[in-house]
């Protein structure tokens, strides 16, 4: 796509992320009870999901959804393909979490176990950042010659989106972790995802990722009430 087609589009992609930060910020105010929160039902979840994906991801997908297609039309089926993906990974996540509160079992409280296993969530993605499982997909969402080009636009950025899943699934574990309503942490990880995929140093990008994983989970951990931002379940 030349240069004068791709400004459309990317001007599409970031204004339409634009509106999905205003309409997030807007409906989650006041939700965030940190980790732990619940989810709601699976509908509105996945509703709200979508909406915080396309603000969080679409900002860093943009290089890579206007090389891919040669229209704005094609960019925005191919960014919804993309976002398919992590719906998909959403809906996991909701029955995950979800189906572990169902169980009621106490020592996941805040005040015995709960911030260990948030603590260990967040380590588990640092460590996360240093598999080969990563760095694959890392590139793939680094590298748009990588991109295959069968299947149509709507296939592609389902194809991306899953490459996407595997290189930032992780990080969105991590927002579970630190309280997914919270606006606060969601400008963190999109801000960590941005650098990954934008930062012209890879080796660099991912240190960095994986230093302030590994310092947040120790903090939370060792002196939650400490770390920014994070909302101490029942402290409200």
């Amino acid at each position: 796509m030349s240069m004068e087609r791709r400004l459309p589009a990317v001007l599409v992609l970031l204004g339409v992320a634009g509106a999905c930060w205003a309409v997030t910020v807007e409906r989650m105010y006041g939700m965030d009870m940190g980790p732990g929160t619940a989810l709601g039902g699976l509908g509105w979840f996945a509703v709200v999901w979508v909406t915080m994906m396309a603000a969080m991801m679409l900002p860093s997908l943009s290089p890579m959804a206007v090389a891919s297609t040669r229209s704005t039309g094609r960019v925005v089926v191919f960014s919804a393909g993309y976002l398919l993906s992590w719906l998909a990974f959403g809906i996991v996540a909701y029955a995950i979490v979800d189906g572990v509160r169902g169980l009621g079992l106490g020592f996941l409280a805040w005040s015995r176990a709960g911030r260990y296993i948030a603590g260990a969530v967040l380590l588990g993605a640092a460590l996360y950042e240093l598999t080969a499982v990563k760095r694959n997909a890392l590139q793939h969402c680094r590298d748009a010659r990588l991109l295959r080009s069968r299947g149509g636009a709507l296939m592609m950025g389902v194809e991306q989106g899953g490459y996407c899943v595997g290189c930032s699934g992780a990080l969105m574990a991590a927002l579970f972790a630190l309280g997914v309503m919270s606006i606060a942490w969601m400008l963190v990880i999109a801000s960590l995802v941005a650098i990954e995929k934008l930062l012209p140093w890879a080796v660099i990008a991912v240190g960095t990722t994986t230093l302030a994983l590994g310092l947040l989970g120790t903090a939370v951990m060792v002196a939650p009430h400490h770390v920014p931002w994070l909302t101490i379940p029942m402290s409200m």
